[in-house]
């Protein structure tokens, strides 16, 4: 197996100096008397067409100028958190202080409303009822109540996941199985994906499995950034009388979501990736008329059983997390998705579409712009073995100052993830394709 000392002797890199003069240099950092100068400007949603808009570089430095970025390093790899943007972050510090000085007469007497109060907020992005909304500290911890606690499925009936789909969400299906005696069935998303062969890949496991009761879908996977067409599936499996879990951990707030439009069941969702709240923050959904597919969380008796709150229960949430949600809400609407999903689509495609023509590079993300966001994974052609995208991670931050992530899980082998962020400027995507060009030569 291949490691990356293997990696970089059969590559030859050439020395520090020579990798330095072949890849442009990282774009500069704002100095602080730019960013406090650009932060005392209104940060009014761009002009015109969302993707002219998303060009418009000066409004979008004032965007990065909000937030406060590590130097040293172009980070492209936003997909595991989102930062905070600096009027979230102080808000966070505000809400931790008032917590902390008013202790239990806080929580007992004035954080109930409060929490009430964000949840309300989530279930308005999202399109939903807050009678459907129950918030969660991620969307691991959503997904996994709403498939280990789902009662649709017994013995001699089937459970059905991708190969996208992300691991620990594959595990709680494989656990639900085994638990109910179902058994499981597992396929594999097209590579390349087209809007029309995911679908008919779909329909065509659907057909093989009649006996599906809950399908797993991932709108925006982890692990290449391939966005499916939910809403399609969602018909096609309701059509057969299965039900819909779908995992929007990473769509979010990084393209339009309205879980009205995808007609899913269940959603679980992430608020500390593409929404920016702290780490910690996330919520189910469960459609209206659902509620009776999923059991109490452990006998929980601390709501109505016909409440969704008795489906979840965390314990003491984090008082500061939850009361930050909504400023998170209210940086992210002062931008505006479809500008902000133009931005980050524009960003991709700055790295994507040229590296597409680098030989010896695949890009594992259609273009198609219903297909995908800002996350999107490459393999260099043939190499989908786990140490050395391991080993091309490293090479890009060790010798190029480029952090990414290697992605394992796929059926055609192992991946390199790639995910710009609103503090990005194009300058980064273009080292990224400078750095291919170099690796894929050697």
């Amino acid at each position: 197996m291949s490691t990356r000392r293997d990696f970089v002797r059969s590559a030859a890199l050439a020395s520090a100096a020579s990798l330095a003069a072949s890849v442009p240099a990282a774009a500069a950092p704002l100095d602080e008397s730019e960013a406090r100068a650009l932060l005392r400007e209104p940060l009014a949603p761009p002009l015109g067409h969302p993707d002219e808009a998303a060009r418009d570089e000066g409004y979008w430095r004032k965007v990065a100028a909000r937030y406060r970025v590590l130097g040293g390093t172009t980070n492209l790899e936003a997909g595991y958190f989102g930062m905070m943007a600096t009027p979230v972050l102080e808000a966070y510090h505000r809400h931790i202080d008032r917590a902390n000085r008013a202790s239990s007469y806080f929580a007992r007497r004035e954080y109930p409303a409060l929490f009430a109060g964000a949840r309300d907020r989530v279930a308005a992005a999202l399109g939903a009822q807050p009678s459907e909304v129950a918030l969660s500290r991620g969307a691991t911890e959503a997904l996994q109540a709403l498939i280990g606690q789902y009662n649709g499925v017994k013995a001699g009936e089937t459970v059905l996941y991708a190969d996208l789909d992300y691991n620990a969400m594959q595990w709680a299906m494989n656990a639900l199985a085994q638990r109910t005696g179902a058994t499981v069935a597992r396929f594999d998303i097209p590579e390349p994906a087209t809007y029309d062969n995911v679908i008919a890949a779909y329909a065509a496991a659907l057909d093989a499995n009649p006996r599906t009761k809950l399908l797993l879908l991932t709108h925006c996977n982890n692990k290449t950034g391939l966005v499916i067409p939910v809403k399609e599936i969602t018909a096609l499996a309701h059509a057969r009388g299965v039900d819909v879990v779908v995992d929007a951990a990473h769509s979010f707030g990084q393209i339009p979501v309205s879980l009205a439009d995808l007609g899913a069941d269940f959603v679980g969702i992430n608020l500390h990736k593409w929404i920016g709240a702290p780490v910690g923050a996330g919520a189910l959904y469960i459609r209206q008329g659902k509620l009776d597919r999923i059991d109490r969380a452990h006998a929980d008796e601390s709501a109505p059983i016909t409440s969704i709150n008795s489906r979840i229960h965390t314990g003491t949430t984090h008082f500061a997390i939850v009361m930050t949600i909504p400023d998170a809400l209210d940086f992210h609407a002062s931008i505006g998705i479809e500008a902000k999903s133009a931005r980050l689509r524009f960003l991709r495609d700055r790295w994507a579409i040229p590296a597409r023509q680098v030989a010896g590079v695949d890009i594992l993300t259609p273009d198609d712009p219903r297909m995908v966001g800002s996350l999107t994974a490459f393999r260099l052609k043939g190499r989908g073995d786990r140490e050395f995208n391991q080993g091309i991670a490293r090479t890009l931050l060790d010798d190029f100052g480029i952090f990414t992530f290697p992605r394992t899980g796929l059926a055609k082998g192992d991946c390199v993830r790639v995910t710009p962020a609103l503090y990005n400027a194009p300058a980064d995507a273009d080292r990224l394709v400078a750095a291919l060009r170099v690796l894929a030569a050697r």
